[in-house]
């Protein structure tokens, strides 16, 4: 009887697991945000900016259609203040990012 019950369960982790470590690019892509990029931006559809002159990215979608921020993202934004630090995302951050920012239009 125990031995049934450890092979379902056993069973019911193997068939979850996958499931459960593949998350979906938006996800990723706010996980990203919240470690990257939250300490001045408001992330979410809420929130004000830590930082009162970084941009909410609930707005970016109305300076700049958020497609064509890949390629800056991909070489690297680089700002005229020093409090944005310069960074490049690979291709797949990009994507995460780019998915996230989509759904806060």
């Amino acid at each position: 009887m125990l031995q049934f019950a450890l092979r379902q369960i056993l069973i019911a982790l193997l068939l979850a697991t996958p499931a459960l470590a593949a998350s979906k690019p938006e996800q990723r892509g706010e996980a990203y945000a919240r470690a990257n990029c939250a300490r001045c931006h408001a992330i979410d559809r809420r929130s004000e900016s830590p930082l009162k002159i970084a941009p909410p990215f609930r707005t970016l979608h109305q300076r700049y259609p958020i497609e064509t921020l890949g390629e800056a993202l991909a070489e690297g934004i680089y700002t005229g203040h020093a409090d944005m630090p310069a960074f490049e995302l690979d291709p797949d951050q990009i994507h995460d990012l780019l998915s996230y920012l989509k759904t806060l239009e």
